[in-house]
């Protein structure tokens, strides 16, 4: 009786074992998981900061552009029409800089 004590001993000792054993591998990855996933939000957190101040600075501009438009400004329409459309005012010749300085 003595040799199946020992036996069922050593099996208990070994399925304890592997059990702390595969609940430190599983601790482990999810720690790694974790800290992936934390980078992952730092990332898309600098993402969004850097697409919320784009958003501002283009309602900024909208805000003045409807401003311009708003008043009825002529400078705002005449600059479009120069620079967008190639226009220019009648008897007046438009020079353009071939060098690209």
């Amino acid at each position: 009786m003595k040799v199946i004590e020992g036996k069922t001993e050593k099996r208990k000792r070994k399925k304890s074992f592997l059990l702390r054993f595969a609940v430190l591998v599983f601790s482990i990855y999810v720690l790694v998981l974790l800290i992936q996933q934390q980078s992952v939000i730092s990332a898309k957190k600098q993402q969004l900061s850097a697409v919320n101040q784009q958003i501002q600075i283009q309602e900024i501009k909208n805000e003045e552009l409807k401003d311009d438009v708003g008043k009825g400004n002529s400078a705002y329409m005449e600059k479009t029409a120069r620079e967008e459309l190639g226009y220019s005012k009648p008897g007046e010749r438009v020079y353009v800089n071939i060098a690209g300085k």
